[in-house]
């Protein structure tokens, strides 16, 4: 199984960028992390930072083309404009989990690309991180008995 988190714009920044909000966790330390859970899970995990909405749509095309099994991102700063974004999500095969480290909702933020997710986890710290991790693997592997569907 072969997945790709998609890091939006300001991640290169995490553990540096606002830690009273982000905390303090570095993104090398979060990459090791996700790395080792993925290991653990017996996933491939590739990783990608990307301050260029361009450059993420191009990169999910890419592995949608490559078969990729399922799609992790974090929006960031694409959270409220990245119409393209939203609309390449919706168009590949593989599903979504969007994530963030605080809770949106209660920060007042309204996502654009949530709509072309199968869910959302957010509010965790990076733990958010693992959590989709572990729920995508686990929606893949057919071992969740929901059946997410766009209403």
């Amino acid at each position: 199984m072969k997945l790709l988190l998609i890091q939006g714009a300001n991640m290169e920044y995490l553990g540096r960028r606002q830690p009273e909000l982000y905390g303090t966790t570095s993104a090398k330390e979060l990459d090791a992390m996700l790395r080792r859970q993925a290991r653990r899970l017996g996933v491939s995990l590739d990783i990608m930072y990307t301050n260029t909405e361009g450059a993420a749509v191009s990169a999910i095309y890419k592995a949608d083309r490559a078969k990729v099994d399922g799609i992790l991102f974090n929006p960031a700063g694409f959270l409220h404009a990245g119409h393209a974004l939203r609309d390449c999500l919706r168009s590949i095969g593989a599903p979504a989990i969007e994530i963030h480290i605080t809770n949106i909702e209660k920060r007042g933020r309204r996502s654009i690309t949530s709509d072309s997710a199968i869910g959302v986890i957010a509010g965790f710290g990076v733990d958010s991180y693992v959590l989709a991790l572990e729920a995508m693997v686990s929606r893949l592997r057919g071992l969740n008995s929901v059946t997410m569907r766009p209403s």
